[in-house]
């Protein structure tokens, strides 16, 4: 019989001055005991919302403590030189949020996610994007307890995160296809509430009118996305309700040119690129990505047209136990043949 216990967040808080909620609802879910685990600047920047909880007299903070360790080999021996906490609470971008679900993953202790930017949707699931034997691998880590999302403090995230926000958020809808066609071909079994999880979480941001995009509504609909995203995954038991042929060139991009370009923004790419070899939804991918100024941003990013191909190419030998659409050599073909055919993409690369 398949276990249908599950971890999802009991504390969410999605507004305008959300942090400003966090102490009382601290000692409402009863946690006194805390770590508070912050990125590299964030105290400096953040300092009043900080105070907020440091001054709190009824409440027992360690930190703020400065730690974007990514390397398990150091990390896992300093959780365990840690003190018990009631709860670990990091607020910051991947590195900080990864460190402290991770610690929190080892010491068994409920983690509360505060993003400061919406680049991918990390700050809601269970992995944890860490450094095993020098490579970048995503390992199992804590699903967050709470995720508090302060939209003012996301407003201030720097333009780059927004649109790769998008292009995570987007992924969805091919990542989706690829699940279904990876059923349909032997592979695993599709968990259909998981599944509708992932298709509203996109859906309600794609199907926003156009004057929503630059405004409060938008942002908001992007984080819960984000959230709603994590949860599938945590429900499917794996990562296919949000991650499939696209997510597969995006880790090839990551071994081409490691760090170039945020996660977010190459997924968004390998979404419309495979929106059109699966040949599902691409018009609602087109428009979403114009509107929003999405591939304006890309383009002027100067990807080379040779390591979008090469990518495409290196994609399936990522994961060679997954059979999305991009394992097969008719998808492979048309995926190659549109980025040569396809006007926007022949505007979105560089030659070398």
């Amino acid at each position: 019989m398949i276990s249908q216990a599950i971890a999802i967040p009991r504390l969410i808080v999605s507004k305008h001055h959300g942090f400003n909620d966090l102490p009382n609802a601290l000692k409402k879910h009863g946690f006194n005991k805390i770590l508070l685990i912050v990125g590299k600047g964030i105290e400096k920047l953040f300092k009043d919302r900080i105070d907020i909880l440091l001054y709190d007299r009824e409440l027992n903070i360690t930190g703020p403590t400065i730690l974007e360790e990514l390397d398990v080999e150091k990390l896992s021996p300093l959780a365990y030189q840690l003190e018990s906490y009631d709860v670990i609470i990091s607020m910051g971008g991947g590195k900080a949020i990864d460190t402290g679900k991770y610690i929190s993953f080892l010491r068994q202790i409920p983690f509360i996610s505060v993003p400061t930017s919406i680049s991918n949707d990390g700050f809601a699931s269970s992995g944890a994007s860490l450094m095993v034997s020098g490579q970048k691998k995503s390992v199992a880590a804590k699903m967050p307890y709470g995720v508090i999302a302060d939209l003012d403090i996301l407003f201030t995230a720097p333009e780059r995160f927004y649109f790769s926000g998008l292009g995570d958020v987007v992924s969805k809808i091919t990542a989706c296809y690829d699940w279904q066609y990876e059923e349909s071909h032997g592979v695993g079994h599709i968990d259909h509430y998981a599944l509708l999880t992932a298709k509203k979480s996109v859906n309600s941001v794609v199907r926003l009118p156009k004057p929503y995009i630059h405004e409060g509504l938008f942002i908001k609909e992007v984080v819960d996305s984000l959230i709603m995203s994590g949860i599938s995954m945590e429900v499917a038991g794996n990562s296919a309700p949000a991650s499939g042929s696209e997510h597969l060139i995006s880790h090839a991009m990551d071994k081409l040119v490691p760090g170039r370009y945020l996660h977010g923004v190459q997924v968004g790419i390998a979404t419309y690129i495979m929106s059109l070899t699966q040949e599902y939804r691409m018009n609602r991918v087109r428009t979403f990505l114009t509107e929003t100024g999405f591939f304006e941003h890309v383009k002027a990013l100067n990807i080379n047209r040779k390591t979008m191909i090469e990518a495409i190419k290196l994609a399936p030998g990522i994961k060679p136990n997954r059979i999305t659409t991009l394992h097969h050599e008719k998808y492979m073909n048309k995926a190659l043949n549109v980025i040569e055919e396809d006007e926007i993409l022949i505007d979105l690369f560089a030659m070398s």
